[in-house]
């Protein structure tokens, strides 16, 4: 038993170094210089360190627009996600009608559809209505969320049952019941939901990518492939500074919430009746 232990320790070990590797190697190639990257054989560490790496990124970069995007993106993002899945989750999980497990089928099925198939459908319907090139392209299309739909909807189910019959007997009703003791009881559901929203939004690429055309409007991962790309010698040691330093909200949400989301994961596939 202790040898098998030990061996899915060093397994795990093994595999936590392998994914640490690129962001540790992204963080130290951002203070050095050109010369030194591209040295045979290969230097892990910078000498000398070229601190300047980082302010030459932000001045070379208008980063302080692109983060404002990205983070009121995301929040319109995580609210709106958070909003509409809790009430979908809740319909699906209390409120009975005909064809609605059918329905709910139907709604996991189109996870299983890659945004690369209905990419085209989606930019002449946000064409149509004046979104192309505008941030509401980049708020309104995630709305609707299956996977965050399944995941409350396994926390709704369960709760008791019984604390909404002793609402209704108060006189509650439907929609009192859902905001008043339904939601406090799925909050780690809710939160870990929110961190996942956000990460999602904070690293989306290719809709930036698709639907903007205006610098002033490009998010953090779109800023970065700009840069990269309007440069005809491309000095790595910036684009990595401005990648670490696009990096620092997904990796503090991650710290954050990591216990929770985790937490919540295991919890949503016990909840199910």
């Amino acid at each position: 038993m202790r040898l098998r232990q030990a061996a899915l320790h060093a397994a795990l070990t093994a595999g936590g170094l392998a994914m640490v590797f690129p962001f540790a190697w992204m963080l130290l190639t951002s203070f050095k210089g050109v010369r030194q990257m591209l040295n045979a054989p290969l230097d892990w560490l910078p000498h000398p360190w070229r601190w300047q790496n980082y302010p030459d990124a932000l001045a070379a970069m208008p980063f302080g627009a692109a983060y404002w995007n990205s983070f009121y993106i995301a929040a319109l993002n995580v609210t709106l996600t958070l909003l509409t899945s809790a009430m979908a989750a809740y319909a699906f999980a209390r409120i009975r009608f005909r064809g609605s497990g059918v329905l709910f089928v139907v709604f996991l099925a189109t996870q299983m559809v890659p945004a690369q198939v209905t990419i085209v459908p989606l930019y002449l319907m946000l064409a149509r209505f004046g979104w192309i090139d505008s941030h509401l392209s980049l708020i309104l299309p995630t709305v609707a969320n299956p996977f965050a739909v399944f995941l409350l909807r396994q926390f709704i189910r369960a709760v008791p049952v019984e604390l909404e019959e002793a609402a209704r007997i108060d006189g509650a009703g439907r929609w009192r019941c859902f905001w008043n003791v339904v939601l406090p009881n799925i909050r780690p559901g809710l939160g870990a939901l929110g961190i996942i929203a956000f990460l999602a939004s904070w690293n989306s690429f290719f809709f930036p990518l698709i639907f903007l055309n205006s610098p002033e409007l490009a998010t953090v991962p779109l800023l970065l492939s700009q840069f990269s790309g309007q440069r005809t010698a491309v000095d790595y040691g910036l684009i990595l500074a401005g990648s670490a330093i696009a990096v620092v909200p997904t990796l503090i949400a991650f710290l954050i919430g990591q216990r929770k989301i985790i937490n919540s994961m295991a919890a949503s596939g016990l909840g199910g009746r």
